[in-house]
């Protein structure tokens, strides 16, 4: 697949996409009917509308005026709040992995995994000292993504937390079921922070072929390069999760950790490959 375009020349950072509105409106509480007494409580869509912007543009809550979306900056984050404890982004996200599958197809036999550092000023849970920062505090969002980059599963942890003690969970967080092993073919690529025994155990579990760059051990003998096994009868796999993480980042909600609850930053990140995967499949 080449290089999809995720998104229109300009974004508007005010507005979810008619299309993508169309296709997760149900999930979002519906409108009261009307006869009803009392004040009626803000659209759903000015309200997500306004999660859209904070997430595309890193604003404080508190920022947003009740002019850019007929709804005030409070209302807004408690929506977000009572959404998110709702599940209602966790529905979100599946449904486009499934509108994905639809109309492009989950490309099962190649899938990748990998991790990026973000920093979190605030701190919060779910952040750690980051040790490529010096010891400022941070968060790593984990991710798994097919042969094309569509992002598939997810989870966050400190910056301190190393990369292997994710993978499990990585391998059993998949948002839809896979295909049986036995009847499609199904490899994993990793880089060289993944090569310990736990991390190949549990990838032998998942009944995947490994392509797991290979990392020098103690009084190793140093060579001219450490080739994944059978490197050279395929090509490279790993830069799509890589190339999702740099989109990951587009967004500065994204970009670095303002949230000091995980649960409300993961919602965003939910929120973000629920994008990703639309536009993966709409516009490519």
């Amino acid at each position: 697949m080449k290089d999809t375009i995720l998104k229109p020349k300009n974004v508007d950072y005010f507005q979810v996409p008619d299309e993508l509105w169309q296709r997760i409106e149900p999930y979002f509480p519906k409108p009261p009917e009307p006869g009803k007494r009392g004040r009626p409580p803000a659209p759903a869509r000015a309200a997500l509308n306004g999660i859209w912007y904070v997430l595309w543009t890193g604003c404080q809550w508190k920022a947003i005026q009740r002019s850019w979306f007929g709804v005030c900056s409070s209302v807004i984050h408690e929506r977000f709040q009572t959404w998110q404890k709702a599940g209602i982004f966790d529905q979100v996200l599946l449904e486009m992995v499934k509108f994905y599958a639809e109309h492009l197809g989950i490309g099962w036999e190649w899938q990748s995994i990998d991790s990026g550092i973000r920093p979190a000023p605030l701190g919060g849970t779910q952040t750690g000292k980051n040790p490529t920062d010096r010891s400022k505090f941070g968060s790593k969002i984990h991710i798994l993504v097919d042969e094309n980059g569509a992002p598939l599963s997810l989870r966050i942890t400190g910056a301190n937390e190393h990369d292997k003690w994710s993978a499990d969970d990585l391998l059993a967080g998949i948002v839809i079921e896979r295909p049986d092993p036995e009847e499609v073919e199904q490899h994993l690529c990793a880089d060289k922070g993944y090569d310990f025994d736990d991390v190949h155990e549990a990838v032998a579990e998942g009944q995947y072929e490994p392509h797991i760059k290979h990392r020098r051990r103690r009084n190793e003998p140093i060579e001219e390069e450490q080739p994944i096994p059978e490197e050279e009868r395929y090509p490279a796999r790993r830069w799509v999760v890589e190339r999702t993480i740099s989109w990951l980042g587009k967004r500065r909600s994204l970009r670095t950790r303002w949230c000091k609850k995980d649960e409300n930053w993961i919602a965003l990140i939910k929120f973000a490959c629920a994008h990703i995967l639309f536009s993966m499949a709409f516009y490519g």
